[in-house]
């Protein structure tokens, strides 16, 4: 008999249900773009661990820096030793703001484990640098799971069901999604009606509910995650950026999803330019390959106003195996050109979704969307969303759902991914539509 994932895997019954598993395999080995379970059945990876694994699962360059790291120091508490590693990737993240108009002012890191304890992280300096202590936040936004970024993060009801009380000195904005404030009626200069309207209800939330003395930072995503993978217009940004200079207030970008190359930039701000630059920015995810770190950039004189011992954390800066990924990281997306690759692969991506959308109709796949290789495929509505993302996985392509409606499908591959691969997913998403749409069950495989 041939062996299957499940002779194959262990039991999961001592995991904790919390989680919820998008499928049951469980991988024995990683490569590119490519999961293998024990039984040697391959999948295609578009999720990257969501962005993490921009480089590629095991990438060589990674792989062989975290080896030859872990020969020398493993650990160096930052509270008592400073790592050689973790200095070395200082320099090359400064290398790397340096380069760009729009952070080219961010010269000073502090590293953390998570995207969540890097944005708890850029809280605390925003109220140490400004003295103030209300934060706004946008419609759709997604900022962690810990009870200050519960309390910040709008995108689904499930991040945060049955935690309340959150912190309080929260504000909800609403986000630049054109789509979404679509009306279905006069379509000129719909972008730019959304962005006043946006812009007006910043103003009135300012005016009604957290005054501008009061309000320590603004913090985006400049590409949405959780909420959609939708951009935020350039003018919008800009705009920020005025506001928050007339006010004192300061600008804090998350790119923890967006950010490593994954939008064709370094860093997604880069995209709008120097009228735009953030005070803060937030990095983790695809920084480490797949280690756990995560960090923040800010000027100098700004984390001067952040009180010494008044944060911290025991591993953060301190693991000297995850700085010696993270350098390996800037480094193989700077020598293989992976911010070209991004941005050619998702042209790639968006033109073929732009394609179906014309066979299937636009009432049916209603909004493509990306930058770089954040894509997103907005499907009519959920239920099918979740059977064309079931469809694809019945193809051992693994994509993940998106949207506060949960009607969105989000297209991630790694950076280093290739034009046939890309070709390969797309036909799978036309085999998936046309099974969900009209039955056809061609080219299926089960999936664990």
């Amino acid at each position: 008999m041939r062996a299957t994932t499940k002779t194959l895997s262990k039991s999961m019954e001592y995991l904790s249900p919390v989680w919820t598993h998008l499928t049951k395999m469980q991988p024995v080995k990683g490569s590119g773009i490519y999961l293998w379970d024990a039984a040697g059945q391959r999948y295609t990876d578009f999720s990257s661990g969501i962005g993490v694994v921009n480089t590629g699962h095991c990438h060589p360059a990674v792989v062989q820096a975290v080896q030859d790291q872990a020969k020398d120091l493993i650990f160096g508490q930052m509270n008592i030793v400073v790592p050689p590693a973790t200095v070395e990737l200082t320099h090359q993240l400064r290398q790397a703001m340096a380069a760009a108009p729009a952070t080219s002012q961010l010269d000073t890191f502090f590293f953390a484990n998570s995207g969540a304890e890097a944005v708890e992280a850029s809280v605390k300096l925003a109220r140490h640098a400004t003295g103030k202590r209300n934060i706004i936040v946008f419609q759709g936004s997604f900022h962690g799971r810990t009870h200050q970024t519960m309390a910040m993060t709008t995108a689904k009801y499930i991040y945060r069901v049955n935690y309340q009380p959150l912190p309080s000195g929260v504000f909800v904005s609403p986000y630049p999604y054109t789509h979404y404030y679509n009306n279905g009626t006069n379509k000129e200069n719909q972008e730019e009606r959304v962005i006043d309207f946006c812009l007006k209800e910043l103003q009135t939330l300012l005016l009604g509910q957290t005054q501008p003395e009061e309000t320590a930072a603004i913090i985006i995503e400049p590409v949405l995650g959780e909420g959609g993978y939708v951009q935020a217009p350039p003018r919008f940004m800009q705009e920020l950026r005025r506001l928050c200079d007339q006010h004192n207030i300061l600008l804090i970008a998350d790119e923890v999803q967006s950010g490593v190359g994954r939008t064709g930039k370094m860093f997604s701000v880069e995209h709008i330019g120097g009228d735009a630059k953030p005070d803060i920015l937030i990095m983790a995810k695809g920084l480490g390959s797949g280690l756990p770190i995560s960090g923040i950039a800010a000027r100098r004189e700004l984390m001067e106003h952040w009180q010494p011992g008044s944060h911290g954390g025991t591993y953060g800066g301190g693991s000297a195996i995850a700085s010696a990924a993270a350098r390996a990281t800037l480094q193989v997306i700077r020598d293989e050109n992976l911010l070209d690759n991004a941005t050619q692969r998702g042209h790639q991506l968006v033109q073929g979704f732009q394609a179906l959308q014309q066979k299937y109709g636009d009432t049916t796949l209603t909004d493509v969307r990306g930058c770089g290789l954040m894509v997103a495929t907005e499907l009519a509505n959920k239920e099918m969303a979740k059977a064309v993302q079931q469809a694809c996985l019945q193809r051992n392509l693994l994509v993940l759902t998106c949207g506060t409606y949960e009607n969105s499908l989000r297209w991630i591959p790694p950076l280093i991914v290739t034009s046939q691969q890309v070709e390969e997913a797309l036909e799978i998403m036309d085999e998936a539509m046309a099974q969900v749409l009209v039955g056809d069950k061609t080219k299926s495989k089960a999936v664990a």
